[in-house]
């Protein structure tokens, strides 16, 4: 099989998994009248009015009515409006959005972010999610989080950026922050879950990345990189 078959038939199991997704979201609707009902109009305003004239890309999360239904695909997508009580842990939580969803679910969550944008601090505590500060470097353990969880997630990350000239997180970056998460804060039979920005090349990842990925028990889909069975 040449090349082009390969990539043929891998864009073909990429639409049948994205199509799928797509038909089960309707299957198991999650409404979200009953989840915004919870939140506090009055400060939502605040918080908007506050922000309208802002400058800054981060500025886009103050329209909750956007990110919310992201929120809810995600939640959908992990099949977690559907599971028994979980406990999950978001790197990078931003606003919690996905937190907040997940927590009117009743779910026991815990956000995990650095404390640079204020609006991110003015929505979680707008949500009331419980997050950490803390700003995840390569080769460095997480803190001390209390307990084990069942999830772990990240979406949109962008912890692996290289800063100071060095460049994007390799296989020894992630190797050292996987093995961190399953050994110290991963509850036995938990998954994680990660969902990659593009880099400046487009591409989500370097191959070397990819193999590495699925040689520790990944699951690997353009952006999407979940390991439902711990590591490998």
């Amino acid at each position: 099989m040449n090349i082009l078959q390969k990539v043929g038939k891998l864009g073909q199991a990429v639409t049948y998994e994205r199509a799928w997704r797509r038909a089960q979201r309707s299957i198991f609707p999650l409404p979200l009248a009953p989840i915004t009902a919870k939140i506090d109009r009055t400060r939502l305003l605040e918080i908007q009015n506050r922000y309208a004239h802002s400058a800054g890309g981060f500025v886009k999360y103050v329209d909750v009515a956007r990110w919310l239904p992201l929120a809810r695909e995600r939640v959908q997508d992990l099949k977690l409006h559907r599971a028994a009580r979980q406990r999950i842990l978001d790197l990078g939580c931003g606003g919690g959005f996905f937190l907040f969803i997940l927590k009117q679910l009743g779910h026991d969550v815990l956000g995990l972010d650095m404390d640079e944008q204020p609006l991110y601090g003015e929505l979680v505590e707008l949500f009331d999610v419980p997050r950490l500060v803390w700003m995840i470097k390569p080769f460095e353990p997480l803190p001390d989080l209390g307990s084990r969880f069942d999830w772990i997630t990240a979406f949109s990350i962008s912890f692996d950026r290289g800063v100071n000239g060095k460049p994007r997180w390799g296989p020894p970056e992630w190797n050292f922050l996987l093995e961190d998460l399953q050994q110290q804060h991963l509850a036995p039979a938990g998954k994680m879950y990660f969902e990659l920005n593009p880099g400046v090349s487009g591409n989500f990842y370097t191959p070397e990345l990819r193999d590495f990925f699925v040689r520790r028990g990944a699951k690997v889909e353009r952006e999407r990189v979940f390991f439902g069975h711990g590591l490998r």
